[in-house]
């Protein structure tokens, strides 16, 4: 990966290896564009996740012409196993015209050196251990929402200490959550909608090749006080699992949890056929903030665009990133192609209406779901009630998972369909306020009865 001449004007620059960048790379080089992708870390190299694939993320990888080598590096599974309130249901992948009906786990050490070598491989210029320090001829906004522009970027390879101008008529952000690239050019989380936390270790266990992931959905403090978010368990198929906690929450009320000790409380309440312990812990968990349901913007200016991560991607239902990773990608991709070709970088804009039309109403869904199971009363009335009912669940882990059939009018279809219309009708404020107090919770319970 270290490739000559970098005093050309790229036709795409992209700052981050990870997810999107990666597939944004592998989709414009094997149109023929001129790409050349910059990552600060050189892989293989460790990254704090789940490392669960779900269908959509499956799409994408086999798309990409990925899926073989992520199966013979990866685990297998075929659906859900999830614990809540003292129920237990296992679900597998419903089944669906435009996504497979399993998943993989892969660690992304493996997963994210397959993806940016497939760029490669189909042309991009791929540049690991290359940090970017800077903006290269930088142009403010020119109206609300727009990010302004630059002519490329300041790289330092890491290895040599040196720095170098990379040069590109169009610049993508993919520099993941935190993005300090992003934020150079004025991007900023909305505060008021979701936001996670999340924290992950591995450990060796006899059933790392079960064919199901895990989640526990009533996960508690030291108190024993149930709070807004989820446990994981995924089987790695080589003699380790990945085990997390997530939080989520749009109040101030998660701040004050300990993480660290979440996920000690989560690992001892685990089952016992898991074998987790001290003994059987590979090294200390690792985390990190998850910005979620497109809350960072603006995502495009006069020739730069931003997605993945560093647009807060990710899933606020099940907080799945990789699978948003990929497809913001390719929908970038396809606006900067339709851009570059039309020499009229003004169609960048497109980028935005098409995050809009794949996403808008369903995270607007999600981020209502959010807030309401901030409550731990909501919390334990909804997923109580609901484990109490495999059909239920099924159409339940289906809206989550985001594997909607727009052929089909299922349960979770209607029910998905009610919910957008519901809160385009009422605003935030009320939403919560429908769920705020122990007589309105009565009356949501007598209704599920």
């Amino acid at each position: 990966m270290n490739p000559k001449n970098l005093d050309r004007v790229f036709d795409v620059v992209i700052v981050g290896g990870g997810p999107s960048g990666s597939a944004c790379a592998y989709w414009l080089a094997k149109a023929g564009w001129d790409v050349a992708l910059l990552e600060r870390k050189t892989f293989p190299r460790e990254k704090t996740c789940g490392d669960g694939l779900t269908p959509r993320s499956v799409r994408q990888l086999a798309d990409m012409g990925l899926e073989e080598i992520v199966a013979s590096k990866g685990h297998r599974y075929d659906g859900l196993r999830s614990y809540g309130f003292g129920q237990m249901l296992e679900m597998r992948w419903p089944e669906h015209p435009n996504f497979p009906s399993h998943g993989y786990c892969i660690t992304r050490f493996d997963l994210d050196d397959l993806v940016a070598t497939q760029a490669q491989a189909h042309g991009a210029t791929v540049l690991t251990g290359h940090e970017v320090i800077d903006l290269i001829a930088q142009t403010p906004s020119t109206h609300e929402g727009d990010l302004g522009g630059c002519q490329g970027v300041v790289a330092k390879e890491k290895a040599t200490g040196t720095t170098k101008e990379i040069k590109g008529h169009v610049v993508v952000l993919a520099d993941g959550a935190n993005s300090r690239i992003g934020r150079m050019f004025g991007t900023e989380r909305r505060k008021e909608w979701p936001m996670g936390m999340a924290l992950r270790g591995y450990y060796t266990s006899d059933r790392h090749d079960d064919p199901f992931i895990e989640s526990h959905l009533d996960i508690r403090d030291t108190s024993g006080t149930v709070v807004p978010g989820y446990g994981w368990i995924f089987p790695l198929g080589d003699g380790r699992i990945n085990v997390g906690v997530g939080l989520l929450s749009t109040d101030r009320r998660w701040k004050g949890v300990n993480t660290s000790k979440l996920m000690e409380t989560f690992v001892n309440f685990a089952p016992d056929y898991w074998g987790l312990s001290p003994e059987t812990s590979c090294g200390p968990p690792t985390g990190g903030r998850l910005p979620m349901g497109m809350s960072v913007g603006p995502r495009t200016g006069s020739n730069v665009v931003v997605i993945g991560d560093a647009s807060g991607s990710i899933n606020p239902f099940n907080g799945e990133g990789i699978a948003y990773g990929y497809e913001t990608g390719r929908l970038g991709a396809s606006s900067i192609a339709t851009a570059l070709k039309a020499s009229d970088l003004s169609l960048l804009g497109a980028y935005d209406d098409a995050v809009d039309e794949a996403y808008g109403d369903y995270y607007e869904v999600a981020r209502a779901f959010v807030r309401l199971i901030s409550d731990p009363k909501v919390m334990a009335l909804c997923v109580g009630a609901g484990m109490r009912s495999e059909a239920l669940m099924t159409q339940v882990l289906t809206m989550m998972a985001n594997l909607l059939r727009p052929d089909h009018r299922g349960l979770a279809e209607v029910g998905y369909r009610s919910l957008v219309k519901l809160v385009d009708i009422l605003p935030d404020q009320v939403i919560t306020a429908l769920f705020d107090t122990d007589k309105s919770l009565t009356k949501v319970a007598a209704s599920t009865r």
